[in-house]
């Protein structure tokens, strides 16, 4: 909630007389609501039927709907969340209000000028030492859409050390929520709004530590870049990767709210899984499946299908058969499969390539054949049989089951790269008989992307947002990596918080598994949604899993609070439905996390003390927003309420395969609290924790 020192501020600013202007501002609102209605009716009034064909009809009515929906008001809140008073030396002086779109009038002049406009972006970085040309900087209090304070900051007239954070933007921070994440354009700090604005060109790798708001600096980024380059990313496309869906569905209202609907969404597993997979598999063979030099032993595998053709194409034509000798068809197998393209893209050329020869042995004998019958030559019975005998058709599941089963062909594909236990490790204990009925895991996944790539390009978007990038397998990295080759990236992250066994250690091999050497890569460091309170306390645990990482700090004067709360063991459940339901006392969200393994029982136990609650599992959760949500450890990453109450960070720890991962998973629990962190527990607490 906003702290009694903004609340103080907000009332002494409007007794000393900004009541007038406020009343000024919400009138211009008012007119700036009704310009809108205006535009919205124009965009309604045209006729996309009047076209000069169905085509242009068709692509006129979707264009219209689309421009139609972005001008749609929302009454929940404001046109304009601040203001800025421009005078440049050289220009006449300006009043900008900003806003999450541009609004303007009859003549088309702004009324409200998009957040993402070059000239928006004094808004954020204008300081005392920089102005900027701005003499003024104006924030408004918002309730239920009408603006309820202003909050000024006159740069000209201010000292150097005036760097503290106004009352307002403190109260929009630490205001309560419910339901899925919202925007934070209001409240973009300079150096999150300069990762923002990052031209389309540059890849960029934020390392945040928790409440830095890196998620919302990405989901930011991708709003800009789609203003700023929609004629580019309309044609090629934008994709969010994030790391479960409870996650996806918590941020997927940020980008509407901000204008823009046309960004898909997906985990890792959604984007390469198209419900293949089947089966289990241990930590250790996944992290091997993980492991980039699986990409050189599949890349062997693939090329290795080729084989050295020892007798002669023979073309029956006419009453003449038509030959191409063994080591000319050498030759041309040679020079195809050295172009650097891809398995079966290759493969296609082959049989022309052959026909062409044919076609030279036509002229010597004094025919004169046209394309047409290069054509027919290519398609014909005999070259199709010859091209597959020599250049065999593969497809991804073929190969990794070939690789899977046979140890024969998985030594040979793993030449020097995979030790003897390496491929035990990896060898089916029992082979499926085919391809179709082949168990595949999460981690198979990525090596089946990766054989389509070899076998068949991957198309491109223009841009990716990677979120949580740190725990993705080097395999999972180049599987994203491939999907915006030439396009660029935006990698978000926190080396800490990596929990899984494969997690990267470093952003530089995370970013060259991207493909991605050239990168900028910025650290944010400072918590703006993480009370010092919350962060202090889960901080202690990175010496042990996350040596030589900086502590992250927080910058809110709200210190938060934190609570160990004991209980003796058999009272573990009920303990935690009484906190969640004192949590629920008061505004906001309030998530429940537990060991995945304790949700039932907790479940049932806030059930029985009457506190109504939605569930957050890995792969579900409905469409419902709760005021208290479920959550299991295992897809807390990403989230953040109000107040947390976390249930048994020991057996949160122990759940994971090593202490590293344990206390990596323990780490991003402690700190998705806002403004409160309960700690429930009947085991002793880990020792790395220590005491209160």
């Amino acid at each position: 909630m906003p702290t009694s020192q903004a609340a103080d501020g907000i009332h002494n600013q409007l007794a000393d007389g900004l009541g007038d202007e406020l009343i000024r501002e919400q009138a211009f609102l008012d007119e700036a609501r009704a310009q809108l209605a205006r535009m919205r009716e124009l965009a309604e009034s045209l006729d996309a039927s009047k076209a000069s064909d169905a085509v242009s009809g068709e692509v006129l009515g979707w264009v219209l709907a689309r421009r139609i929906a972005s001008l749609q008001d929302d009454p929940r809140t404001t046109l304009f969340f601040g203001r800025i008073d421009v005078d440049p030396a050289d220009g006449p002086a300006e009043q900008l209000h900003i806003g999450r779109r541009h609004v303007s009038d009859e003549a088309g002049d702004p009324v409200v000028v998009d957040w993402r406009a070059p000239i928006s972006t004094a808004f954020y970085r204008a300081s005392a030492l920089d102005p900027m040309d701005v003499t003024l900087r104006r924030r408004f209090g918002v309730d239920r859409g009408r603006l309820t304070a202003i909050e000024d900051e006159h740069l000209r007239d201010a000292g150097p050390s005036d760097t503290t954070t106004g009352s307002l933007l403190a109260a929009e921070i630490e205001r309560p929520r419910t339901g899925p994440m919202r925007d934070i354009v209001s409240t973009i700090q300079p150096e999150q709004d300069e990762i923002v604005r990052s031209d389309i060109a540059v890849n960029v790798c934020v390392q945040g530590a928790p409440g830095t708001g890196k998620t919302a600096v990405g989901l930011h980024r991708a709003a800009w870049l789609l203003y700023s380059f929609r004629e580019r990313l309309d044609r090629s496309g934008v994709l969010v990767v994030g790391p479960n869906r409870a996650f996806l569905d918590h941020i997927g209202a940020v980008l509407p709210s901000l204008g823009e609907a046309r960004v898909r969404h997906a985990t890792i597993e959604t984007l390469l899984d198209d419900g293949r997979v089947r089966a289990e598999e241990p930590a250790e063979v996944a992290t091997l499946k993980g492991d980039a030099r699986l990409a050189t032993v599949l890349r062997r595998a693939v090329w290795s299908a080729l084989v050295r053709p020892t007798e002669a194409l023979v073309v029956p034509r006419g009453v003449r058969k038509w030959r191409v000798p063994a080591y000319v068809v050498a030759e041309i197998v040679d020079e195809l499969a050295a172009r650097g393209v891809r398995y079966s893209a290759a493969r296609d050329l082959l049989p022309q390539r052959l026909a062409h020869h044919v076609l030279l042995e036509l002229e010597r004998a004094g025919d004169a054949p046209d394309d047409r019958v290069q054509d027919a030559v290519a398609k014909s019975a005999a070259v199709k049989k010859y091209v597959a005998t020599v250049w065999p058709a593969l497809d991804p599941q073929g190969v990794l089951h070939r690789l899977w089963s046979d140890a024969d062909a998985l030594r040979e594909a793993a030449g020097d790269d995979l030790t003897a236990g390496e491929q035990a490790m990896l060898l089916w204990d029992r082979p499926a008989r085919t391809k179709g009925a082949a168990r595949w895991s999460r981690a198979d996944m990525a090596l089946l992307d990766e054989l389509d790539e070899l076998l068949r390009r991957v198309p491109s978007l223009g841009h990716i947002v990677l979120d949580e990038a740190q725990d993705l397998s080097p395999m999972q990295l180049r599987a994203v990596g491939r999907r915006c080759s030439t396009g660029s990236v935006t990698v978000l992250g926190d080396i800490a918080q990596g929990t899984t066994p494969w997690a990267t250690s470093s952003w530089e091999e995370a970013m060259r598994h991207l493909g991605k050497d050239a990168h900028d890569l910025v650290v944010l460091d400072r918590g703006f949604r993480v009370p010092s309170a919350v962060i202090e306390y889960a901080a202690r645990l990175l010496p042990v899993m996350a040596p030589g990482l900086g502590a992250p700090v927080s910058v809110r004067e709200n210190p938060g609070r934190l609570e160990l709360r004991p209980v003796r063991a058999g009272t573990l459940e009920d303990e935690v439905a009484r906190a969640a339901e004192r949590a629920a006392a008061g505004a906001g969200s309030v998530g429940v996390i537990a060991p995945d393994a304790a949700l039932d029982g907790i479940a049932a136990a806030l059930a029985a003390a009457g506190v109504l609650h939605g569930r957050l599992d890995r792969d579900h959760g409905d469409d419902d927003d709760h005021q208290v949500e479920l959550v299991p450890a295992s897809v807390a990453k990403g989230l953040e309420f109000d107040r947390t109450v976390v249930v048994e960070p020991a057996a949160i720890a122990a759940a994971e395969p090593d202490e590293r991962t344990g206390l990596r998973r323990l780490y991003v629990v402690l700190t998705r609290a806002v403004s409160e962190l309960t700690i429930v527990h009947a085991e002793p607490l880990p020792e790395a924790l220590g005491t209160v």
